[in-house]
This record gives structure tokens, sequence and C-alpha cells, in this order.
């Protein structure tokens, strides 16, 4: 069995799962979301859990065993608690401004740049260095927080750029002057 696979999603109170075909939907007080579950795995949603089982041993099935549980399980996790992701903006001048529900990030370019929050995802300004991003759907969150730190990924010379909350950036030398 996989180790991940074989253990049951708990769906706390609250949150509402239901199985038609091979669609499971996952409704909480933070939203709804669904999932196609794989044809080769069985899904069954029963006493307040979801059990997900496979048909073989095969590496294939096995993989696909734990995927669909953790899809689940995130599932699940987001309708109930949500995710968030803080971005912490290190350098001069450098800042993040609410605009509506969307933001504008100063990062040192000639211009502001706007960034629209798309759907299910909401942005949250704490200071001017530190944004909160936090949705539902952890893939949604995450793809939103990766495609902002690319405006301006951290560099090793001066640890300057966009970083996630805790993250150190391992500082190089710079140049050295001869002899």
């Amino acid at each position: 069995m996989s180790r991940i696979g074989k253990n049951p999603v708990v769906i706390p109170a609250g949150v509402q799962a239901t199985l038609s075909g091979r669609t499971l939907t996952v409704k909480g007080p933070k939203g709804v979301q669904t999932m196609e579950v794989h044809p080769d795995i069985a899904c069954e949603v029963k006493d307040n859990q979801i059990v997900f089982t496979r048909p073989s041993d095969d590496p294939a099935h096995r993989a696909l065993h734990g995927t669909n549980r953790a899809l689940a399980h995130n599932m699940v996790v987001g309708v109930s608690e949500g995710f968030t992701v803080t971005l912490d903006l290190v350098g001069v001048g450098y800042r993040v401004e609410p605009a509506g529900k969307n933001i504008n990030l100063v990062l040192g370019f000639s211009h502001p740049v706007p960034f629209e929050a798309p759907e299910g995802v909401s942005f949250k300004v704490e200071t001017p260095n530190r944004l909160v991003i936090s949705g539902a759907d952890k893939q949604a969150v995450g793809q939103v927080a990766a495609v902002i730190r690319k405006y301006r990924p951290p560099e090793p010379y001066k640890g300057k750029g966009i970083l996630f909350a805790g993250e150190h950036v391992r500082r190089k030398a710079g140049k050295r002057t001869g002899k």
C-alpha cells in the first residue's frame, strides 16, 4: 500500500464531500472545489471519510493512489481552513500597495507593476514590504506567489528581491580587486 494513499481523508465538521461518478466535490465555509478522480483509482465517501483504493501494486497505480488522496486532502483543508503564502519584498524602495482587491508592486522598475487577483485568491498587505496571499485552492495560491516572485527573484549579491517568508538567501562575495 501507498503510505499516503492508504490513509483516509477525514472530513471535518462543516465540510461536505459528495461523489457523483468520477467527480469528487467538497463544500465548506471557504468555498467549493471539485476534482476528477482517476479512472483506475476507486473512491468512496463514508463515515466522514474519503477512502481511495487501487487495483494493483503496479508503480503507476501506486503513484496515482497517493496523488489522488493528496489532492482530495488539499481540497478538504482548503475549503475548511484555506492556504496562505507570505512574501517579503527586500530592497530599497520595494513595496506593495493595495489597489482594491488587486495590488501594485513597486520593484525598482520605471513603473509600478499592477497585478490582478485571480478568481478565488485574495491579497492582504500587512506592511508595505509584506504581502499575504490566501485562498482555498493550494495550487492557485502557490502559482500566484510564484508569478509575483518571478518579477524580482532574490539575487545572491545584495540579497534583494521577493522572498518567501522565512527564506534565507545565501550571499556571495562580490568581485575582488587584483593583488
